[in-house]
């Protein structure tokens, strides 16, 4: 059963209008494994209300930092859009869940597959050095409807410009032409090959691909790398293709 340690908001970050991060500080050392997601929880005056939510800070940051898109006729969203420095929001221990990499076969490239906030657990995976030392290549694709849901750009080019030649960043926006970023969905972009010769690579039976996001995503993504040859990673049978359902 989850336990719950009250924390302390320390800074809610805005992205955008919609989109933010929200910084929270806790009363003791939290462990946990890059990927991995808690329940962050508020009391209203009938109940606590909760939601999951991946953790974007590595495991060695003191500091919990959680992407959250707001959606206005939601009942958990909004209110964590207007917590501010100072107040207080609960948070579950232990962590769960196993989109980890230690789920992750081995393989030559690791493509980090995500949309909107489903990127949150890529950002926290990439803090540690696993991935660096299990392939020589990465390709962290971040897809969105418009550019500035592109978040946290200057930390992954900072990533970029330390691993030259190993991490690759390549956004996809859907809904307008954006710089440097491919326009479309992310199985058309399979399919017709405009993601593998962006990233100058190959989804082939050497790579490893993370999916996290949007169902419908997840969905099509699966069958055209299921197409490609690359199967669903199950523990009973490894494959290639690793999945979490973000939302």
């Amino acid at each position: 059963m989850a336990q719950w340690m009250t924390g302390e908001v320390i800074e809610n970050h805005a992205w955008n209008n919609e989109l933010f991060s929200l910084r929270v500080r806790v009363p003791k050392p939290f462990e946990f494994i890059a990927g991995q997601f808690v329940r962050l929880g508020l009391h209203t005056e009938e109940q606590r209300i909760q939601r999951a939510y991946s953790l974007v800070n590595g495991p060695d940051d003191p500091i919990l930092d959680f992407l959250v898109n707001r959606v206005h006729d939601g009942d958990f969203s909004p209110r964590l859009h207007d917590l501010r420095a100072g107040q207080s929001i609960e948070v579950s221990q232990p962590p769960s869940g196993f989109f980890t990499l230690n789920e992750v076969p081995e393989g030559e490239s690791l493509w980090l597959i995500s949309t909107g906030t489903g990127i949150g657990p890529y950002l926290s995976m990439l803090t540690t050095t696993i991935p660096y030392e299990r392939f020589a290549r990465i390709h962290l694709i971040h897809a969105v409807r418009y550019e500035a849901d592109l978040a946290y750009q200057q930390q992954i080019l900072d990533w970029v410009a330390a691993h030259p030649g190993q991490l690759h960043y390549q956004p996809v926006v859907s809904r307008e032409d954006a710089t440097g970023a491919l326009r479309g969905r992310i199985p058309s972009l399979i399919v017709d090959g405009q993601l593998e010769a962006a990233l100058g690579d190959e989804l082939n039976e050497n790579a490893q691909v993370m999916l996290c996001g949007n169902p419908e995503m997840i969905r099509d993504a699966k069958q055209v790398l299921a197409d490609k040859g690359l199967p669903k990673n199950l523990r009973r049978k490894p494959g290639n293709v690793t999945v979490e359902h973000y939302w």
